[in-house]
């Protein structure tokens, strides 16, 4: 004779994102429509390549090749379509194009505003509805050991999303020829195409804009802090 197997009926379990302790997961959620990835094309390098490129639409180089394309991440400061970035992203675009978030086409977008000493840029993409800024917070009140969230637009993969913690505060650093006075050091993990991007507190507050990272290290990004941008921001949103 054989015995019937009973199976146990179960209430449906909710998803593990729901969880209190999953809290990274409702900060991502409020901020990443503010967040936007980042694709430039170089200008000519020569005189040759910029009359020709001038003549011949769609020309891209001598060698037939397309022009280098590089990435990196902005994010919303007004609702017009202003973002924030680094300088050093935009530095040598000829064209800068926008995705924003749950977009597949990209959106053309100008220099509005740009500071090479500072490592600092605002650009505006035209879009047909208003953007939503980010919340800016402060970096004078962090806490080494505090949680931050990193978001961008590394190796072109957008939206990439990383937690870490602030390492140090008011590092002084010196890269080639710029200077960085009070940089925020985060283990956060940070790679090419995140430059631009927003360092966020667990509050959902921009604290810091990401920007460098040091070989062959690991775990070693450093960001600007938002206080450093506020008053650019001021003079150029009013």
């Amino acid at each position: 004779m054989q015995r019937k197997i009973r199976l146990h009926r179960t209430e449906p379990i909710a998803s593990s994102a729901a969880h209190p302790a999953n809290y990274f997961v409702k900060v991502v959620k409020r901020v990443r429509k503010g967040i936007v990835s980042i694709i430039t094309e170089e200008k000519p390098r020569n005189l040759e390549e910029h009359i020709l490129s001038m003549l011949i639409p769609g020309w891209s180089s001598v060698s037939g090749d397309p022009p280098p394309r590089h990435f990196g991440t902005g994010f919303v400061i007004h609702p017009d379509g202003y973002l924030v970035t680094n300088e050093h992203v935009i530095r040598d675009a000829d064209k800068i194009a926008v995705k924003l978030d749950g977009n597949t086409r990209s959106l053309p977008a100008r220099r509005v505003w740009s500071d090479e000493e500072r490592d600092l840029a605002v650009i505006k993409v035209q879009t047909p509805y208003p953007l939503k800024p980010l919340r800016l917070g402060s970096a004078e009140t962090v806490e080494v050991g505090e949680w931050v969230i990193a978001i961008g637009n590394p190796l072109g993969l957008d939206h990439t999303v990383t937690v870490g913690v602030i390492s140090g505060k008011n590092r002084p650093l010196q890269v080639a020829n710029r200077y960085y006075g009070n940089v925020i050091q985060t283990d956060a993990a940070i790679n090419p195409g995140n430059s631009g991007g927003p360092l966020i507190n667990i509050q959902g507050e921009v604290i810091g804009i990401n920007t460098l990272i040091i070989y062959p290290s690991q775990s070693i990004g450093f960001a600007i802090p938002i206080d450093d941008i506020k008053p650019w921001i001021r003079k150029y949103m009013s």
